[in-house]
């Protein structure tokens, strides 16, 4: 398939195994108070940890956060990067780190709050699925710097958010009848399918994007689908880790969904052999390979096949519920991005890095450290399953941002596509 294993050892496209342990780092942002005071260069190695990066109406963000997060996307590779490139990775974490304090204000406002025991619930459920003893739990949790009660206010703030963004998008109510035949009757074309699959991608670009952007060259490309694809083999939720890892808008705030592709389609576009290798897969699987495409890679789920040409109408069934949750799943996201669109310009938000950066545009090299030589490769087979990082105060979706600068995925598809939700 000319494809490349995210997986170490794995060379043939099978359904990944969920009996399969996952050695599970806590990597999430915790907010700690501090003094305001200088960062230090943007750009620079040393900076003081407890001075105010941002603040989120009086609320101050920290260098410490903005670090400790900078690291943890780096996959300890920060020393590698140029002060320029540090830079924009710290002004890119911080924004994030913005939007999630806005939210999370927004819910406190809005009495969205989980309760001691919910909080507690979901600790426990992560830490157990692990696989990992307290002992091994507790050591993983000092190797990144957390402790259990930082952990438990990063799965507050995200299940906090999450109870947000669903009373909010509750108020989306079930599309017409007419709607739904409005809609279907202008995307008729949508609903004849040939023999082919529905495709999910998870979207590593490898190219620097600029803002946005989490992986600039093939290594952290690589680097950063073995360690989803570790995550994908423990069993987690391919939806839940393409909203949080991949690097297209669209299918990120779909969850993945991507498009249904027919089997002619398949062999016009990816490599030689991919066709025949997914139609052998079921619903459900996940492609063990990782799948150059236009200068990306994809990581891909089969989420249903269609074994012979089908012509579909609104008698066919199930096409009305598909129809109707498009409609309300694409509306729900409007008004989810919509409603951190104005939380965002109601927050007064000062962030001290950008000023900086304003103020001192020149001080920045771009020049990257020295680093001793390596061997070929040294890094192609590295953060396996065992070494995985993931950021469990992501687990639960805010509401989407849309980043115009992130590369997308050219569905090819209608406008409206009520296929790209079965």
């Amino acid at each position: 398939m000319n494809s490349i294993d995210f997986l170490t050892g794995v060379n043939s496209i099978v359904q990944i195994s969920k009996k399969l342990s996952l050695f599970l780092v806590l990597a999430m942002v915790a907010v700690f108070a501090a003094a305001c005071g200088e960062a230090g260069p943007v750009g620079g190695p040393n900076v003081d940890l407890n001075a105010t990066a941002a603040t989120v109406n009086g609320k101050a963000i920290t260098m410490e956060e903005v670090e400790r997060a900078v690291k943890q996307q780096a996959q300890g590779q920060e020393g590698r990067l140029s002060p320029l490139e540090l830079a924009g990775a710290r002004l890119q974490v911080l924004q994030s780190l913005i939007e999630q304090e806005v939210m999370f204000q927004k819910a406190e406002k809005e009495q969205t709050l989980p309760s001691d025991d919910e909080v507690n619930a979901e600790y426990n459920k992560r830490m157990t699925a692990t696989g990992l003893s307290r002992e091994q739990w507790d050591a993983k949790m000092k190797e990144v710097g957390e402790t259990e009660a930082s952990a438990k206010l990063a799965i507050k703030k995200g299940l906090a958010i999450q109870k947000l963004t669903e009373r909010i998008t509750g108020k989306v109510v079930v599309p017409t009848d007419n709607e739904i035949e409005q809609f279907y009757n202008s995307n008729k074309a949508g609903f004849k399918n040939k023999r082919g699959a529905q495709l999910a991608a998870i979207v590593i670009d490898p190219r620097d994007l600029g803002e946005g952007d989490t992986t600039k060259n093939d290594i952290e490309a690589q680097a950063k689908a073995r360690e989803i694809g570790a995550r994908l083999l423990s069993g987690a939720d391919f939806a839940t880790v393409a909203r949080e890892n991949s690097e297209d808008p669209d299918t990120k705030m779909r969850g993945g969904d991507w498009r249904y592709f027919s089997e002619d389609e398949m062999k016009q576009t990816f490599p030689q052999g991919f066709a025949e290798a997914i139609m052998q897969l079921n619903g459900g699987d996940i492609v063990r390979q990782l799948i150059p495409f236009e200068g990306r890679y994809l990581i891909l789920k089969v989420q249903r096949k269609l074994e012979k040409d089908e012509d579909r109408t609104l008698d066919s069934p199930g096409v009305r519920a598909e129809v109707s949750d498009y409609l309300t799943n694409a509306r729900k996201q409007l008004l989810a991005a919509s409603y951190q669109a104005m939380a965002m310009n109601e927050a007064r938000v000062v962030n001290n890095l950008a000023q900086r950066v304003v103020e001192n545009p020149n001080e920045l090299s771009g020049a990257r450290p020295a680093q001793p030589d390596a061997p070929a490769n040294a890094n192609a087979n590295t953060n396996t399953a065992g070494n995985t990082v993931t950021n469990t105060s992501s687990n639960t979706n805010t509401a989407p941002v849309v980043n115009a600068n992130a590369a997308r995925v050219n569905a090819n598809r209608p406008a409206a596509n009520a296929n790209a939700n079965r």
